[in-house]
């Protein structure tokens, strides 16, 4: 096992190399966690891996978590598959700055996924790092930031009439609209890292809706203010896909984006997200 810390020129993410699941002794196990909390996502290259082989990875880090509103594997159940046929001319899944189920009281501490079939172009995804981008706000906007509450909510993609309810164009992968996506929670704007104790930004556009105790308009502004500055190319990295890939990313100081430009070609992960922390 080759880990390299090199990854992007920011500092954002390591990548794992010559790693099998031979190596998920104890100690790799806890030194890979620890590369994977500092630098908030892990890549690991040239890894087959078989449903069973994808699950004991995961459960080698954390317990299973929740995938609302996409459908799973039949035998598979903690297993989503993110597919685009050949044909297919919807958006790409996924396709706006989101961190995963931000809108659940107890988010996701981290997903996995592992890439099958890749195009020859296009398909990158985008990871920017929150706790980067809340550290580098000057100090009055910080403390301004600590005492706001946001609501987070499925609605706008997930609601059976939200985005995806109403989409015309076929899909590939299946989507499931419900009425239970207009449920809202209400989060911190700035969270405490459970295991850093490091504070991040946790927001994003896809599930946050407004801040509390603020009006539409200003709520709006503060919010895509915030956007612009968290997706500085300062705080993001962009993964290159090749088949047999796994990355692992912290969800709660990673937000992510999934990129098209592969219209033409089929593309197939299999995603399993892993329970809080």
């Amino acid at each position: 096992m080759r880990v390299s810390e090199n990854l992007s020129k920011n500092g954002i993410g390591v990548k794992v190399s010559d790693f099998s699941l031979k190596d998920l002794s104890e100690e790799n196990i806890s030194f890979l966690r620890s590369k994977w909390i500092e630098y908030g996502l892990i890549v690991f290259s040239e890894l087959p891996l078989s449903h069973e082989e994808f699950k004991k990875f995961a459960l080698s880090f954390g317990n299973f978590g929740d995938d609302p509103f996409i459908s799973s594997l039949p035998e598979h159940p903690n297993i989503a598959e993110i597919k685009r046929s050949a044909e297919e001319k919807a958006s790409p899944f996924g396709g706006t700055w989101h961190s995963d189920w931000s809108f659940m009281k107890n988010p996701p501490s981290a997903t996995l996924l592992h890439s099958k079939i890749i195009p020859p172009v296009g398909g990158n995804t985008l990871f920017a790092n929150t706790e980067k981008a809340f550290a580098a706000l000057p100090e009055e906007m910080k403390n301004k930031l600590r005492s706001l509450k946001v609501i987070h909510s499925a609605k706008v993609p997930y609601a059976d009439d939200g985005f995806y309810a109403l989409e015309k164009e076929k899909r590939a992968m299946k989507i499931l609209p419900s009425k239970e996506a207009n449920a809202t929670f209400s989060h911190p704007m700035i969270k405490i890292h459970p295991e850093t104790k490091k504070e991040c930004l946790f927001i994003n556009p896809v599930y946050t809706l407004n801040i509390e105790n603020l009006s539409q308009d200003e709520s709006q502004e503060l919010l895509w203010n915030l956007y612009e500055h968290m997706t500085q190319d300062e705080f993001v990295f962009e993964h290159t896909w090749d088949e047999n890939m796994l990355i692992m990313w912290d969800n709660r100081t990673v937000m992510h984006h999934a990129t098209g430009g592969y219209d033409g070609h089929e593309r197939l992960l299999h995603r399993i997200t892993l329970a809080a922390v």
